[in-house]
């Protein structure tokens, strides 16, 4: 079945439907990364998005139950150059079509993803409209043009937890982790530091990071009080990544200053930016953002250079961070944008990429022992 791709900008792509039937919304990008799919499509960030993968053949390994980032989809809608008919993989329990039927996701194929991408390289990351059912160009051109997009607007709303919980790498539930007991593995540490999570749309490969290096994980919603907050007696807190624009969650910014300096902090992706918001600055909308599997980011202080997974579209202008001591980390070696940065003072720092996620395959897990050392420093005092 035929189906269209309207921009705002009065650009209109051609393809044929290989989801469900129906017509979404979304800012239209794209992202680089050759496997990875179905963390992409379960990753709460692209919450608001409709994503275009440049590598031209997807779904060639098919999907599985252990590669997800939270319940089920949560982009708006997918675009690729060819779906592989066939899922060939030992771990594979489905194929993509399948998938697409099942949560209901509108994906289209026989895409030229190469001119797209390249338009939206050109023209940034824009509305759009993708219908199987409107097929009149000049119609969703106009829908598009008048689609909210992401900015100011709230997504957090849309994709955190209902209520708070404790993590566990068992089940999942309404979106959530449940509270099921973990088996015994020598491969974790110990649980003994606790570790409040503020969800804005937090993967779940996050969670099982802070597992990893010994923490209890308490999870809450992104509206949770600073108070309520320190009620838990944490030894940490981590702000999560999560979709859309920082300035779109003011009432999370605003408890966000009432946790400096009062207990270490973690921010990652989102979780930066709402942080340089927290500080006094300000953050801006990269022209098409950070999506792939294959960013270099440099470290400042060693000069090391990793290989690191990002999503985002939204970064901070270090420069208006006047009421804090803050220095930057970490650099983009591509647009020389800030991905990391570091309270002087306090035990706060955070990172604009995803270290949880494995293009390295390793090289950004020490981020999370960073956290933990510094946990245990402060509370050591």
């Amino acid at each position: 079945m035929k189906a269209l791709i309207a921009l705002e900008d009065d650009t209109v792509f051609e393809g044929k439907s290989f989801g469900i039937d129906g017509e979404r919304e979304g800012e239209i990008v794209f992202n680089t990364s050759m496997t990875g799919y179905q963390e992409i499509m379960t990753d709460p960030s692209y919450k608001g998005q409709i994503v275009t993968m440049t590598y031209p053949l997807i779904g060639n390994y098919g999907i599985n139950d252990e590669d997800v980032e939270s319940s089920n989809p949560k982009v708006e809608g997918f675009i690729v150059r060819e779906f592989s008919k066939i899922a060939s993989n030992f771990r594979a329990k489905g194929d993509l079509y399948t998938y697409f039927k099942k949560h209901k996701i509108i994906a289209v194929e026989d895409v030229d993803t190469r001119a797209l991408t390249k338009h939206i390289r050109a023209r940034g990351a824009m509305k759009a409209v993708i219908s199987t059912i409107d097929l009149n160009p000049e119609s969703l051109i106009e829908k598009a043009k008048k689609s909210r997009g992401i900015i100011g607007v709230d997504l957090v709303r849309e994709v955190t937890c209902k209520e708070s919980y404790v993590w566990s790498d068992k089940t999942m539930d309404d979106g959530r982790w449940t509270m099921d007991e973990e088996a015994p593995s020598s491969k974790l540490q110990a649980p003994s530091l606790t570790c409040v999570v503020m969800d804005f749309g937090v993967k779940m490969n996050i969670l099982r990071m802070l597992k990893k290096v010994g923490c209890h994980v308490k999870v809450v919603p992104a509206s949770t009080r600073a108070e309520d907050i320190f009620a838990m007696h944490p030894h940490g807190v981590l702000i999560s990544n999560g979709p859309g624009d920082p300035e779109g969650v003011p009432y999370a910014i605003e408890e966000i200053k009432k946790l400096i300096g009062k207990v270490p902090i973690f921010g990652i992706c989102l979780g930066q930016q709402l942080l340089g918001l927290a500080f006094g600055g300000n953050t801006y909308k990269l022209k098409f953002g950070h999506r792939g599997a294959n960013q270099p980011i440099k470290e400042l202080e060693s000069g090391r250079v990793y290989i690191v997974s990002e999503n985002h579209g939204f970064a901070v202008d270090i420069a208006s961070i006047k009421r804090e001591p803050v220095r930057v980390t970490h650099i983009n070696l591509n647009d020389n944008t800030i991905e990391g940065m570091e309270h002087e003072v306090y035990p706060i720092f955070s990172v604009q990429f995803h270290p949880e996620a494995s293009p390295g395959p390793h090289d950004s897990y020490y981020l999370f022992g960073k956290f933990r050392e510094m946990m245990e420093e402060f509370h050591d005092k």
